[in-house]
């Protein structure tokens, strides 16, 4: 059997789901706030009995902390559900529309109705986040969820399995577990929506297959994410910010800075603050293998792919300047920062995903951002400065998925921002209200009261052929 072939007995079971959440997912066109709500309880009530499992698995796979658990997982759950809690009553109304000239005579609204039935692909670096995030939308837009998980993290993908069966009816919500077979054969079938989490490559393939179908897509990928520290950077937060944002969950981040161009006048200083950050936080080379607080390489397959980058790096001019230290045995890889690499070393074309910096200077803030725009448009791009006319710069005549300005990767988490890429790093937007409409349809509604539009209707005789004059003058005005 090929790595896409699926089994008879797992086809068996997805088409059986995919069924009975078809039929499901007519009765769910007329529930209520009040439902959905009820829905979203019984998995709030499970999810935070759940905590003990989560940290459990989360250091069996990641060695992730406690604490990162809470605020990389826990937290964008619990308070992206109590944002839902507060707007969905909102976000369901109809929402009436001015009536134009041409118009006179009807009215309009815009509803929000669900898609029907969708497929949440989660990915391995955050899962609980990154899997009841999407399902949390889905559900208070009014559909049924089907989920599949990553199989890169099994113990955490086992204890969502456990939420999903002990909170959910598997007409609401199903999930199946299982490889690349799986979740091909999952993005054949005819869903209403499907939302990816994880790589532009994967990404393709999932659009590609939701082509056949015309389903809707959304997809949140990744790319090369720049940082840029002008001379009037605030240094000290600079470092503590990028050094958190660079080396959380051991750099294994959609958002995570992924090169940093420092103006060469504060290199040197912003350098030696940075070492100091990571010092803190994490432990400076093999001292962070110690450190509780520092996560491990998700497997050893992408071990090799991370330290392989830092293999080439250095064969292609790159010089530490802290960090470099490797450990394949533990899958630790040091938080490492290094410069001096040529343009087309692997470091400086592929996504990173892993706890190494390089770093470039600037003299001419025009040269940067054209370097940055001759790539791929970014999922994220950071500014540190306290320069109005560089960030205005900047801002203009770039595009990235989002941007933090003196801070790394918080956008994600504020509960009014859309979250999402542009182009290659993704298409569409996550995150409340945007997650919602993400999974819904926006059906427009006229009802005609006494509109004079069938005047214009054939027989084209002189007298409507001058109406139609008439209208195209008054109205193109």
């Amino acid at each position: 059997m090929s790595d896409l072939e699926i089994s008879a007995a797992v086809k068996a079971d997805i088409d059986a789901a995919f069924a009975l959440q078809k039929g499901y997912a007519l009765q769910l066109r007329k529930s209520s706030c009040a439902q959905r709500l009820e829905v979203l309880g019984r998995f709030e009530k499970v999810f935070k009995a759940s905590y003990p499992q989560m940290y459990a698995a989360a250091a069996a796979d990641f060695g992730k902390p406690e604490a990162e658990v809470d605020v990389a997982e826990i937290l964008v759950v619990v308070s992206e559900l109590a944002h839902i809690r507060k707007r969905l009553k909102g976000w369901m109304k109809d929402k009436p529309v001015s009536t134009s000239m041409s118009m006179l005579g009807t009215s309009a609204k815009v509803v929000m109705e669900p898609k029907g039935t969708s497929l949440v692909i989660s990915p391995w670096n955050y899962p609980f986040n990154l899997t009841f995030g999407p399902m949390m939308s889905a559900i208070a837009a009014g559909n049924t969820v089907i989920i599949k998980p990553s199989e890169m993290t099994p113990n955490m993908s086992r204890v969502i399995a456990e939420i999903v069966k002990e909170a959910f009816r598997p007409e609401e919500v199903s999930l199946f577990e299982g490889r690349a077979d799986v979740s091909s054969y999952l993005t054949s079938l005819p869903f209403d929506h499907i939302f990816f989490t994880g790589s532009p490559a994967v990404g393709k393939h999932v659009m590609a297959a939701a082509a056949k179908n015309l389903t809707s897509v959304t997809l949140e990928l990744g790319g090369k994410s720049p940082v840029i520290v002008d001379k009037s950077a605030d240094l000290k937060k600079t470092a503590r910010s990028i050094s958190w944002g660079k080396f959380a969950n051991n750099g294994q981040t959609c958002i995570a800075p992924d090169y940093l161009y420092v103006d060469a006048s504060i290199k040197d200083a912003l350098i030696a603050e940075m070492k100091v950050c990571i010092e803190r936080q994490y432990g400076l080379g093999d001292a962070a293998r110690s450190n509780g607080d520092y996560c491990q390489v998700v497997n050893s397959a992408h071990h090799g792919r991370v330290s392989g980058l830092l293999s080439d790096a250095l064969a292609n001019g790159g010089q530490l300047i802290t960090g470099g230290d490797v450990n394949d045995d533990e899958r630790f890889v040091a938080p490492t920062l290094i410069e001096g690499m040529s343009a087309d070393s692997r470091i400086m074309n592929e996504e990173i995903f892993g706890p190494l910096l390089p770093v470039l200077t600037f003299t001419d803030l025009d040269t940067v951002i054209a370097e940055i725009n001759a790539k791929p448009k970014p999922l994220a791009l950071y500014l540190y400065s306290r320069d109005k006319k560089n960030m205005d710069k900047v801002l203009q005549e770039t595009s990235a998925g989002g941007t933090c300005i003196n801070q790394a990767m918080m956008h994600f988490m504020h509960p009014n921002l859309p979250f999402g890429g542009v182009n290659n790093s993704g298409i569409g937007n996550s995150s409340g209200e945007w997650g919602f409409k993400a999974f819904s349809h926006e059906r427009a509604v006229l009802q005609d009261k006494w509109s004079s539009g069938h005047m214009m209707h054939p027989p084209y005789t002189p007298k409507v052929k001058k109406l139609i004059k008439q209208a195209v003058s008054l109205l193109g005005r």
